[in-house]
Parts: C-alpha cells; sequence; structure tokens
C-alpha cells in the first residue's frame, strides 16, 4: 500500500486514476477546485481516500494538501500532476491572460506540486512523479499552439528532473495520452473569444463550434487507468508512456518526420563547427 496525491480529479482521467489506485488497496488524496465535486470518491473508500480542495495556481492550498495527505497517511510515494484544461486560439488569437492562465497552470502547478513533495521523497529515497502532458506535444496541431508548449514545458522539465533524482531513488513520468472519452473537448475546453478570419481553415476548424471530438474519442479512462497503475506499480516506468493507439502513431510520426527534416538539412548543419587550424 502506497500514498498517492492526485490533482484534478473532479472528472476524466483524474478521477479514473484515483479510482484505480484506490481500488488496489492504495491510499490517495483525491484534490479538486471544489472538494465537494470528489466527495463521491472518498464515501466509497472512507478508510483510504481523503478530499482536498487544491487549486494548483494558489501556493498556499499546494502547501496545505500536501501537508494534510502527509498528516493523515505518512509520506507520499507517488503524485500524479493531472490538473489541467484546454485552451485553442491561433497564436495571434490568444489572449494574454488566458495564456498566463494555462501556464500557471499546466508547467508552474505542476512545478509548485512537484516541489511540494520532493523534499519528503528525497528524506525517504523513494517516490514517482507523474506529469500529464498530451500527444498535442508532439503533433503541434494547427489552433493548439499555447497547449503544445506548456506540454512541451511540461516534458523538458520532467526529463531534466528525472536525471537529476534518479541517484536519489526518485523516478520521474510523462504521459502522454491520445484522445480518451472526457469532456475535455467539451465542458474543460477553453479558446479565444475572438477569432481571425484569416485562421477560419487552420486554428478555426478546431473551435470548440466546428470540432466534432467531444463524445467520440477512442480511449477508454478506465484503461488508462490500469495501465498507468501497473506501470508505476513495476517500479520500471520509462520517461514517456503513451495512452492509446491514437498516441503511439502520432509519436511514431512525429518521429519519422524529425528524422527526414535532419537527414535532408544534415548537411547544412553540420558545416557550421570552426574550421580545423591549418
Amino acid at each position: 500500500m502506497t500514498t498517492w496525491l492526485i490533482t484534478g480529479c473532479s472528472t476524466g482521467l483524474g478521477r479514473a486514476f484515483a479510482l484505480e489506485a484506490l481500488g488496489r488497496g492504495h491510499r490517495v488524496a483525491v484534490t479538486a477546485r471544489d472538494a465537494s465535486s470528489v466527495q463521491d470518491v472518498v464515501d466509497r473508500h472512507p478508510e483510504t481516500a481523503l478530499a482536498l480542495a487544491l487549486d494548483v495556481t494558489d501556493p498556499d492550498q499546494v502547501t496545505a494538501a500536501v501537508a494534510a495527505t502527509e498528516e493523515r497517511f505518512g509520506g507520499i510515494d507517488v503524485v500524479v500532476n493531472n490538473a489541467g484544461y484546454g485552451y485553442r486560439a491561433a497564436v495571434e488569437e490568444g489572449e494574454d491572460d488566458a495564456v498566463r492562465r494555462l501556464f500557471d497552470t499546466h508547467v508552474f502547478g505542476t512545478v509548485r506540486t512537484t516541489k511540494a513533495v520532493l523534499p519528503g521523497m528525497r528524506e525517504r529515497r523513494a517516490g514517482t512523479i507523474v506529469n500529464l502532458s498530451s500527444i498535442g506535444a508532439r503533433i503541434m496541431p494547427e489552433g493548439s499552439g499555447y497547449y503544445a508548449a506548456v506540454k512541451a514545458a511540461v516534458e523538458a522539465l520532467t526529463a531534466s528532473l528525472r536525471k537529476e533524482v534518479a541517484p536519489l531513488g526518485i523516478t520521474a513520468v510523462v504521459v502522454e495520452p491520445g484522445g480518451f472519452r472526457t469532456d475535455f473537448a467539451g465542458r474543460s475546453l477553453t479558446q479565444a473569444a475572438e477569432p481571425i478570419a484569416d485562421y477560419a481553415e487552420t486554428a478555426g476548424r478546431r473551435r470548440k463550434e466546428q470540432d466534432t471530438a467531444d463524445g467520440n474519442q477512442p480511449g477508454d479512462p478506465a484503461k488508462a487507468a490500469v495501465a498507468l497503475v501497473d506501470v508505476v506499480e513495476s517500479g520500471e516506468a520509462p520517461y514517456l508512456l503513451m495512452l492509446g493507439n491514437d498516441a503511439v502513431d502520432a509519436v511514431r510520426s512525429s518521429l519519422d518526420a524529425l528524422r527526414a527534416d535532419v537527414d535532408a538539412w544534415e548537411h547544412v548543419s553540420r558545416s557550421t563547427d570552426l574550421d580545423e587550424p591549418v
């Protein structure tokens, strides 16, 4: 039995992760901005679940949630940084305040929670940090530049973190889900308020009023949760865990495209070193 702290559990993958971990007998701090939205999960597992209010953009709430989890269950073995939401806009359409909130939630929220649990993990020389990304970080579709950017930042941070904490007995994992049957593309999706007509055929095609993805995603959140908990329990978690056939296909395609670019322009890339002295 281990202790988990999972952010963003009110719906979707976060809720599925919490239910699966609890179902296997783990102790879980089930968090959401409104703790009442996860009380039903706690009611099903009163001995091993703790409902906590947590807005990851609020440093005081992050500190309080970690302290409450440790007080109730002891040290935190696994943190899953799942809290987040979608934002769609052409780069030119992106509103400054909305973009700042997006980065504060996905990037700095992940950093806040990670830094809050690391002292305890370092002391125990054990722990797993799971950071949710997206295949958007790989495929970078039109209209999702800002969302892809926050997830790419999370992936880069996690890669460095993994190297830093590995000697301390701690591991860090990036999870790249594909499309899952949650409300991510529905209620949770935000977008720029003022579209620009010139982007109607690119970013505009992915606006909520044009998108038909909601309710038609191929991924099963319950199966994603089984896969994630299996990987964490294995003790051999990879840097990158893809979830979904579409995620695997997207990553392979992006790697092939990148390799093709590297090969096509290698002669230019290799021409820029200083000449050897005569």
